[in-house]
């Protein structure tokens, strides 16, 4: 069959990667899935759903054993011929995404990984597009506002994860005078915003499940602030952000935060989370430097169930402007929903579903 395009991914069966391939699969499009091995039964009994889900063939989707850290991407010489030679488009998700991720494989994967997936972008023939998906922490210890036209910076990082993907970023920045990038920086992402969907409870969740411990009581002291905005992103925003600019011409050589350009203050989505639960507003919101200084105390992450590594992003003080993004999804409908708008549907996927 003669496709239209042919799509080489990094991350699958990644939750994000998965729901970007179904969205991306039409029946003139092939995909190249680079998959470890020991993914590879996931990989695929998630292509054969999507197959199914999208009425597009089987045979549209190519998983190709291997992986990002080695020479070639670990591909076998006949397979990289093949995706070398018809590759039109690639997506870049593959990352080590852990807050508290150790230096070496942060470095292994979100760098090293990174330079050779450019390598393998920088030999394709065809190609008409990059699609490198980044993330906004890449600001690491700014404060204020971030451009997204913004990204070297001597501010330091809270971890590796933040450090590694940043000097990944700048290599793919690199790349923009010769080859046609795009760069996309998620904020943090949630749970789809209809259905609730996610593949794992971290981050805002840590505070849902907090509450539902005794919502009566616990809802009565909100652990927000009014200063700090938390920046959240449901991922189906995300995906068809990529979705939309992956195609148009425009996005070619820019930088996208595909974050929320209203975000809620930490006070306002623990009250959100509340009321989603019980009903009911918090009655009390104690000052912001007691409750930092009583999530990092050694006990709190067995009450609270919040690590202390990410304590830091409850007391961020960093906005992401949106300009860029806002102009170019606004010529595709596509908007980033409010936070009030579908915690229910978090929450009721919570419930449904306690332990992923």
């Amino acid at each position: 069959m003669n496709y239209s395009e042919t799509i080489f991914l990094t991350g699958f069966p990644g939750f994000i990667a998965e729901k970007l391939v179904k969205r991306l699969a039409k029946t003139d499009t092939q995909f190249f899935l680079l998959v470890q091995t020991q993914f590879l039964d996931k990989a695929m009994r998630d292509v054969e759903r999507i197959s199914s889900e999208t009425g597009v063939s089987l045979e549209n989707f190519a998983l190709i054993e291997g992986d990002i850290t080695q020479e070639n991407l670990g591909i076998s010489a006949k397979d990289l011929e093949i995706a070398q030679g018809e590759t039109t488009d690639v997506y870049h998700l593959a990352a080590i995404y852990d807050l508290d991720v150790k230096q070496a494989p942060a470095f292994a994967v979100n760098v090293e990984g990174t330079k050779n997936v450019n390598e393998f972008v920088k030999s394709l023939p065809n190609l008409r597009r990059y699609n490198y998906i980044s993330t906004c922490y890449v600001a690491g210890k700014r404060e204020e506002e971030i451009f997204e036209n913004e990204l070297e910076h001597k501010a330091g990082f809270r971890n590796f994860y933040e450090e590694t993907k940043y000097l990944a970023e700048v290599e793919v920045e690199n790349m923009k005078k010769d080859f046609p990038v795009t760069i996309f920086r998620p904020s943090v992402v949630v749970g789809d915003s209809r259905t609730g969907e996610t593949a794992k409870y971290d981050g805002i969740y840590y505070v849902i499940f907090y509450l539902k411990k005794f919502p009566a009581l616990l809802r009565l002291v909100n652990v927000g602030n009014n200063q700090v905005k938390l920046n959240l992103v449901p991922v189906d925003f995300v995906v068809e952000g990529i979705a939309a600019l992956a195609k148009d011409e425009r996005a070619v050589g820019k930088t996208i935060a595909l974050a929320d350009p209203n975000p809620l203050t930490t006070q306002e989505i623990c009250d959100a989370i509340s009321e989603a639960v019980t009903g009911k507003k918090s009655v009390v919101t104690p000052p912001m430097k007691l409750v930092e200084f009583s999530l990092n105390l050694p006990i709190s992450p067995a009450i609270s169930g919040l690590p202390h590594s990410g304590v830091p992003y409850f007391f961020l003080s960093q906005t992401y402007n949106t300009a860029i993004a806002d102009e170019l999804l606004s010529a595709h409908n596509v908007a980033c929903p409010n936070f009030k708008d579908y915690v229910k549907n978090l929450i009721k996927f919570t419930e449904e579903n306690p332990k992923l």
